[in-house]
Formats: structure tokens, sequence, C-alpha cells
């Protein structure tokens, strides 16, 4: 379970669907840097202004030896709609598969708000090494500036 992975440990190669209905997965990225930022739910706002952050980024991202995924439980279809309506550039992959990586990570669990208790996602991003290992981790993150200290990160790996 997610305990037991963390900084140092190799990302679980589990495949997600691209907004296109391909597949996509951790392995595809072997040799480079990979962020991949998990964020509950298209079209809101918190996830549209992180989208757009990493969007605005992603030629930084590049130069820095760096591919960017996003990924949420959303069908494709509507990660599709949502990456058109924002001109988003960052790619977007879907994990809604029972024991996706998401579910493997941790990061898919049980929430609360107004004493509701449901599953969603805990907007979590993973900075994977060149050699798949996970190199740094940023919990329950905070939109404002993230992209920015991701970036950072990045560049220093």
């Amino acid at each position: 379970m997610s305990e037991t992975i963390g900084v140092g440990d190799a990302l679980p190669d589990i495949a997600m669907i691209t907004p296109e209905g391909g597949t996509v997965k951790p392995s595809d990225f072997a040799g480079r840097k990979l962020v991949l930022f998990f964020y509950p739910k298209d079209d809101t706002p918190g996830c549209t202004t992180e989208n757009k952050d990493f969007s605005a980024l992603a030629d930084q991202f590049a130069a820095a030896g760096t591919a960017l995924l996003g990924v949420s439980k959303d069908p494709p279809k509507k990660h599709l709609k949502f990456a058109e309506k924002h001109g988003l550039t960052a790619p977007l992959a879907s994990d809604a598969e029972e024991g996706g990586l998401s579910d493997a990570l941790g990061v898919w669990t049980e929430k609360q708000n107004y004493g509701r208790t449901y599953m969603g996602m805990v907007r979590t991003t993973y900075l994977i090494g060149p050699d798949g290992r996970i190199a740094r981790v940023w919990n329950k993150v905070k939109v404002k500036g993230h992209a920015d200290e991701v970036l950072a990160a990045a560049q220093a790996l």
C-alpha cells in the first residue's frame, strides 16, 4: 500500500488512459524526469489553475528534460474537453480503474467535507528521476506557486 511507496522507491508501472483513448504508463518516460501531478477533478477552480500553471511552464520543464503528466479519475473525454477549453499543453491521463496508480500510491483515499465521507483524490505531485524512482513528493498541495516550486526541483535534479 501507499505507506511503503515513497522517495527512493520505483514508481509502480500501471497504465492509464490518455484523452485520445491510448495508454500511458510511467515506464514510457524511462530515461527522463517526470512530474506526475494528481488532482481531484477537471474544471474545478483549483484544478484548472494547477493545470494552467503547469501548462504555462511546459517549455521550461521540457528544457529541464522533464515530462509532465496530470492525472485524475475523470474520463478521457472529459479530459479532452477540459484541455481544449483551457488551452492546456500539459498532457493528461485518466486513472479511473480500480487498483490504478492513484490507488497504488494512496492518493485516492477517503476524504471528509462538511461531515460527509467520500472517496477522492488528494492533490499530490511526484517528481520521478530518469531511473524511474521517486525523487520528491508534495502531499496535500496548495496550488499557488506549486508549479514553480516543482520546476525548480526538476531543474535541480
